[in-house]
């Protein structure tokens, strides 16, 4: 049974300030009032509150006086005449007042009254909608998603001006209580996508989401352990998103968290970026073909080069130039191993460098690490070459997780080409061919849809930028 505020003042007061643990936290402000010849008391937290706000409220609170209260008979009736502030709730259940207290509402308790008001006049800590700093673009508008929930869906809204927007608030975590909303066009959005969204957040059973997006992706999703590819999109710019969700696609955003989760996602999604839609319909379509190429590029460059130089006798003449001109002692396929990573851990020592210095430290480290080993003879230039093309071609993959899925396949085709020569290069593809043909997204459709079934003119769509009044007729 949950339990509920009794009436009584002096009893509720006690267990209002126990459950609230007023006397430990020095954050969590208690603060007693009378006003209308009646006892009253405040509870909020200090930081979340706008004190100019509270101020204007707390005066016109005192200037009450007793027979004033003749007219309002319980919480609900003096929350709706006496308090003008726009967003006001009225609560009897202490889990609901604790939540709402602890995620920045002031809680007011009044004499005579068997339930609290509750007073959104919260402000969070936050950031400038600056522009994310992986996702940037050439032209169009220059804010991002930041850690603040009411700020993000504010920057959607700005942008589809329609009734038919909706905003679903959630929570997940017996302790956190984390925010989360469902943003969907309704008519647009599968129905049923919706409703299973909705039922598999309702049933979550986690202490908190502490990782943020990524700890309810795992929640949401059912994972296996075997299969890299990610099947959710992140999100950090505004304009993307919205346009995702005029498109039927379903947004999650998350309290805390600067991104927003796209689904459903196949892979073919990850092969747009923003900057496509900011450039005419011809340079949008080029630069995408470009970024698919360049990609594929990346997966199969140093397995075929290594297939190639294990078999010369696949090499036609023109292509000789392939070969590795002066070996050394170390094996290819170590040495490529090593470099693939050498290059992450690069990465992350960027990632704890202080900005300021980060981009320098790239540099300066793979120049220097790469002179010295081909110097020192553990590297040859070929492997230094062909890996430093895979490292800077990657970039032009936006999505983080699609890029790391790409590069475990990529070491398998290498270890599995060493091994079995040709048959193990062409039973890797096979093998990384079928886990996306068996891989699903949120809705059931297919992970290559619309490859795999084909379906022709959905695939020009995702493939060539159209105009968009093309897409408006």
């Amino acid at each position: 049974m949950e339990k509920r505020l009794t009436g009584r003042y002096d009893t509720d007061l006690r267990d209002g300030k126990s459950r609230l643990r007023v006397e430990k936290n020095f954050d969590v402000v208690y603060k007693a009032m009378r006003f209308g010849g009646r006892r009253a008391a405040l509870f909020f937290v200090d930081g979340f509150v706008k004190d100019e706000l509270m101020e204007k409220v707390m005066q016109f609170f005192l200037s009450m006086k007793e027979e004033d209260f003749s007219d309002f008979p319980d919480a609900q009736t003096f929350s709706e005449g006496m308090v003008s502030y726009v967003e006001v709730d009225v609560a009897a259940e202490w889990e609901k007042i604790e939540t709402a207290v602890l995620s920045g509402m002031i809680a007011l308790l009044v004499e005579g009254y068997s339930a609290m008001i509750l007073i959104d006049a919260r402000t969070y800590p936050a950031r400038g909608v600056e522009e994310p700093e992986d996702d940037r673009v050439l032209r169009g508008s220059r804010d991002g998603f930041v850690e603040t929930l009411v700020f993000n869906t504010a920057l959607i809204r700005r942008r589809i001006r329609d009734p038919r927007l909706t905003m679903e608030i959630l929570q997940v975590g017996r302790q956190s209580k984390t925010d989360i909303v469902l943003c969907y066009m309704e008519g647009t959005a599968d129905p049923k996508l919706v409703e299973s969204l909705r039922k598999k957040i309702r049933a979550i059973r986690i202490d908190a989401l502490a990782m943020g997006q990524e700890s309810l992706a795992e929640c949401l999703l059912r994972r296996q352990w075997y299969n890299p590819f990610p099947r959710v999109r992140y999100i950090e710019r505004p304009d993307a998103a919205a346009a995702s969700v005029l498109e039927g696609k379903i947004a999650i955003l998350i309290d805390n968290s600067p991104s927003v989760m796209l689904l459903p996602t196949a892979i073919f999604d990850f092969t747009q970026d923003t900057n496509d839609f900011y450039f005419p319909p011809l340079v949008g379509s080029y630069l995408r073909l470009v970024r698919i190429l360049v990609f594929l590029v990346t997966l199969l460059l140093t397995p075929t080069w290594y297939l190639l130089i294990q078999n010369p006798e696949y090499l036609p003449p023109w292509l000789e130039f392939l070969q590795v001109k002066e070996a050394n002692s170390i094996p290819i396929i170590w040495q490529l191993l090593l470099v693939e990573l050498v290059i992450d851990g690069l990465k992350l020592a960027s990632l704890n460098t202080p900005s300021v210095l980060s981009n320098s430290f790239s540099v300066i480290g793979a120049l220097i690490l790469g002179d010295f080993a081909v110097q020192a003879r553990w590297l040859v230039p070929e492997v230094v070459f062909y890996m430093a093309f895979v490292a800077i071609a990657n970039f032009t993959q936006p999505s983080f997780e699609l890029g790391y899925a790409f590069k475990l396949f990529r070491m398998l085709l290498l270890i599995l080409t060493a091994c079995f020569n040709l048959w193990g290069y062409l039973g890797g593809l096979l093998l990384m061919l079928m886990i996306l043909m068996t891989t699903h997204t949120a809705t059931g459709t297919r992970y290559l849809f619309p490859l795999f079934p084909f379906h022709g003119r959905a695939l020009t769509a995702l493939l060539v930028r159209r105009p968009i009044s093309r897409k408006n007729s």
